[in-house]
């Protein structure tokens, strides 16, 4: 079993702790499978999530939320949640990552937090960001955000000692990445296209023998991309990322939470550093997790707990046997 390092302000403790934060967002937003209301889905995640998280015993301030207080009645950014009895920690918060996905019922949807020690979490704006991510076991600066795709997937192929054809990258089915994809499908690579997820999109690329993901490519929010990277960080792996304004009003969210210099390359590390605590929670059924499972006399979930400090990860699943005490 890993010890604790005794360097960290996070208690072990919380490992367990946080996990019940987002199996509370994940059953409340699995109500809600299948019927085509993505606000709702997301509000009732976002209410269970913040019920949850004021019972955890820290001083917690949310670095990654649903947006600026005007727009997010719950779980703003800098909003304080907990019991304020705790260690100072930065909160990142996704309640329900693809919420077009749970509104469909399709797979891959999930609830999901990140907490790390006072100020180690980029206090990321809520705009898009150009990620590019690999699992571990390669040398460092393996791919690069600024270099082709035909370079980056030809490094990787090298260095995993496969042909190109062998090597899958997992890119988000957007307008936007219609020359990526052809550059991709170029080099003879094969690619995933995803609709929603870009989490889970990253963190596959940790176990590819399992998931068939091998690199992850492309733009998508950047709440997520820390989020991302936190998974990273526990687990092993690289990545490097770029805020991506698509006009002024994205720049003015840039400056307003602390961003000088929006052209900024950031690597993981500068992502998330410190000690970080991870936890995701399947809403529906996917390739990493299950989703909620009901039934007259209980409620399944399974969950993936990470810490960074320890390099632990713990799956859990559970047999919540008083539904009731979700309602």
């Amino acid at each position: 079993m890993a010890k604790d390092n005794g360097k960290s302000g996070l208690s072990r403790i919380l490992t367990l702790e946080i996990a019940r934060v987002t199996e509370a967002a994940a059953v409340a937003a699995a109500r809600m499978r299948g019927r085509g209301d993505e606000v709702a889905a997301d509000q009732t995640a976002v209410d269970a999530m913040r019920r949850e998280l004021n019972r955890l015993p820290v001083t917690g301030r949310v670095v990654i939320g649903e947006g600026e207080r005007d727009e997010a009645p719950m779980l703003f950014i800098g909003e304080e949640v907990g019991t304020r009895e705790g260690p100072k920690v930065d909160i990142a918060v996704d309640p329900l990552e693809g919420t077009t996905i749970c509104a469909k019922s399709l797979p891959n949807a999930l609830a999901v937090i990140a907490m790390a020690e006072d100020g180690t979490l980029l206090h990321a704006p809520d705009i898009y960001m150009d990620k590019i991510a690999i699992g571990p076991g390669y040398p460092d600066g393996l791919v690069d955000l600024d270099a082709s795709a035909t370079d980056n997937l030809n490094a990787l192929a090298k260095a995993k000692g496969v042909p190109l054809a062998e090597i899958t990258a997992c890119i988000l089915d957007r307008p936007r990445h219609g020359k990526l994809i052809e550059d991709v499908r170029a080099t003879g690579a094969a690619i995933r296209l995803i609709g929603d997820g870009d989490i889970a999109g990253v963190i596959h690329t940790t176990e590819p023998d399992e998931t068939g993901i091998d690199i992850y490519m492309g733009i998508g929010g950047a709440p997520e991309g820390v989020l991302a990277a936190a998974a990273l960080r526990c687990i092993g792996g690289q990545m490097q990322a770029r805020l991506y304004p698509m006009n002024d009003q994205h720049r003015e969210r840039a400056v307003a939470v602390g961003v000088e210099d929006i052209d900024r390359k950031y690597v993981m590390e500068e992502l998330a550093s410190g000690d970080v605590i991870f936890s995701a929670t399947g809403v529906t059924d996917g390739s990493m997790l299950d989703g909620v499972k009901f039934s007259p006399r209980a409620i399944e979930t399974e969950t993936v707990v990470m810490r960074a400090a320890t390099q632990t990860v713990r799956w859990i699943r559970t047999e919540h046997r008083t539904p009731d005490k979700f309602d």
